[in-house]
């Protein structure tokens, strides 16, 4: 916008007959295009910030809490991590889970590529 009204005030000093300044103004179209790169940065980082944010609600909802990683006798473990009899369950389910992407996979190729699916099915 600076730029923009340094260029305007150079014109209307010129058509009003008024000695211009020989100062070297910066263009306006390098500015305009300038401004809209740096808007697209801010788009990515913002697009990124909300990717970063969207895995990081994912992760703790598909992962909730710890396993102790040290026995108990070194005092490594931390007050939010579960032990692992009640960890079991949630491993589990993941694997479970992982299971499940693994026949949709399958059944998928299987559907692109034409295959039937072996005897005895996923």
């Amino acid at each position: 916008m600076k730029v923009a009204a340094q260029n305007l005030v150079q014109n209307s000093n010129i058509d009003n007959g008024q000695k211009s300044a020989d100062g070297a103004l910066q263009r306006f179209d390098k500015s305009l295009e300038e401004f809209y790169a740096l808007c697209d940065q801010l788009e990515l980082c913002l697009r990124l910030a909300h990717e970063c944010l969207s895995q990081s609600f994912d992760s703790a909802k598909h992962a909730p809490a710890l396993v102790p990683a040290a026995p108990k006798g070194e005092g490594g473990a931390g007050p939010e991590s579960l032990p692992y009899t009640q960890y079991l369950p949630l491993i589990k389910a993941q694997i479970a889970g992982a299971k499940d992407i693994h026949n949709a996979l399958l059944e998928g190729t299987n559907k692109i590529t034409g295959k039937l699916p072996p005897p005895g099915g996923p």
